[in-house]
C-alpha cells in the first residue's frame, strides 16, 4: 500500500547558518489508517517534527532541506496558500494545551462553525449541526447546549475533547496529536485514546501520536519511531521495538518505566541529560550517556536493518530487557 505521508531526510534548523538542527535527517512513512508513535525525551525534536509537517514553525525556525510528501504533494515546497487549503481540511493537529488554541472570548460553537465554514461552502445551520455532531462524537454531553459555552466553562479534559472535535470536523486524512493527554487524568486519557482508535477504524485516518508515554503508545500505535537529539535512532513495529529494542536509548526508555522496576529497588534511569543543540558531540549524540559507547561511536553510525526494523547504532543490544 502506498504511504499517505512520507518524510524524507527532513532537516529543520533554528537560526540560519548556526547549525542548530532540531530535526536532523529524519525519514519515515505512514500508511492510511495507521498510527505512528513518535517518542523520546523532552527536547528530542518530536514536536518540531510535527510542526514542520504542518508548516507551523515560528521564526527563526525553518525547514532547511528534505521532503514531506503528503499524498504525493511535497509540503516542504508548497505555497502558504496551498498549506492553508490543507490545514484543518486534510491535515489537522491536536496540541498539548487546548487553552493555547481555543479563543477564550468566542463560544465553542462559534469556533467550531468557523472551522467548518473555512473549508466548506455550507450554510451556517449545516455547519452548526456538524459542530454539534462532532462534540457528540468525542463524548461531550448535551452538545447542543455546550455550543453556547466558552472555553473557561469546560474542564481540561473537556477542552481537549473540543480540540479533538475541531480536528475531526472534516474527517482529515492525517491528524498529528502532540501529547494531547499529558495533562489529563488516566480515565480521560483512556477515553480520548478510545476516540482516536475509533476514528482510525471508521474513517481510515492516519495519526502521528507524539508523546513520551510508552504505555499509551503500546496501546494505540501500530509502529514506533524513537527520537533522540533530532534524529531517529530506532523505528519498527510496536511489539517488535518495545519487546526487543536494539538501540541502547530505546532500551533505556523502556527500562525507566516504573512498571519495569522491582519493588524496593531504586528506579532505573538513563544517566545524564539530552545535549543542547549547540553542544552536540561528534558522532552518535547518545554516546556520552551510553554504557556501550566506544571510540568507534565518535563517527555517526549508518542505519542498520533487522527484520523490518531500523536502528542507528554500532553496538546494538539484544535479548531480555533485564540484561
Amino acid at each position: 500500500m502506498a504511504a499517505l505521508l512520507e518524510v524524507r531526510d527532513l532537516v529543520t534548523e533554528f537560526g540560519k547558518g548556526l547549525g542548530l538542527l532540531a530535526v536532523n535527517g529524519v525519514s519515515f512513512s505512514l500508511e492510511r489508517g495507521k498510527v505512528l508513535g513518535l517518542v523520546g525525551e523532552s527536547g528530542s525534536g518530536k514536536s518540531v517534527t510535527g510542526f514542520s509537517i504542518m508548516r507551523l514553525l515560528d521564526k527563526p525556525g525553518r525547514i532547511a532541506s528534505g521532503q514531506i510528501l503528503f499524498d504525493g504533494v511535497d509540503l516542504a515546497s508548497l505555497s502558504e496558500g496551498g498549506m492553508r487549503c490543507l490545514r484543518g481540511k486534510r491535515i489537522a493537529m491536536v496540541f498539548q494545551d487546548p487553552m493555547m488554541t481555543l479563543n477564550p472570548v468566542l463560544t465553542i460553537g462559534t469556533q467550531l462553525v468557523e472551522a467548518v465554514l473555512a473549508h466548506d461552502s455550507v450554510s451556517r445551520e449545516t455547519a452548526r449541526q456538524r459542530a454539534r455532531d462532532a462534540l457528540g462524537l468525542v463524548g461531550i454531553p448535551s452538545p447542543e447546549e455546550r455550543l453556547s459555552a466558552y472555553p473557561h466553562e469546560f474542564s481540561g479534559g473537556m477542552r481537549q475533547r473540543v480540540a479533538i472535535a475541531i480536528a475531526i470536523l472534516h474527517r482529515p486524512d492525517l491528524i498529528i496529536a502532540d501529547e494531547p493527554t499529558t495533562a489529563l487524568d488516566v480515565t480521560i486519557q483512556s477515553q480520548i485514546i478510545s476516540e482516536f482508535q475509533r476514528l482510525t477504524e471508521q474513517s481510515n485516518t492516519s495519526v502521528i501520536w507524539i508523546t513520551h508515554d510508552l504505555a499509551i503508545v503500546s496501546r494505540l500505535a501500530d509502529d514506533i519511531a524513537v527520537m533522540y537529539a533530532g534524529r531517529l535512532v530506532e523505528t519498527g513495529g510496536i511489539a517488535q521495538v518495545l519487546g526487543d529494542p536494539r538501540h541502547p536509548y530505546t532500551r533505556g526508555l523502556i527500562m525507566s518505566v516504573p512498571s519495569q522496576n522491582r519493588r524496593g529497588q531504586p528506579l532505573r534511569q538513563i544517566p545524564g541529560i539530552t545535549p543542547a543543540l549547540n553542544r552536540l558531540p561528534p558522532g552518535c549524540s547518545f554516546r556520552a550517556r551510553c554504557v556501550r559507547a566506544t571510540a568507534e561511536c565518535a563517527v555517526m553510525p549508518d542505519i542498520s536493518w533487522d527484520s523490518g526494523r531500523a536502528y542507528r547504532c554500532f553496538h546494538p543490544v539484544a535479548g531480555a530487557l533485564d540484561d
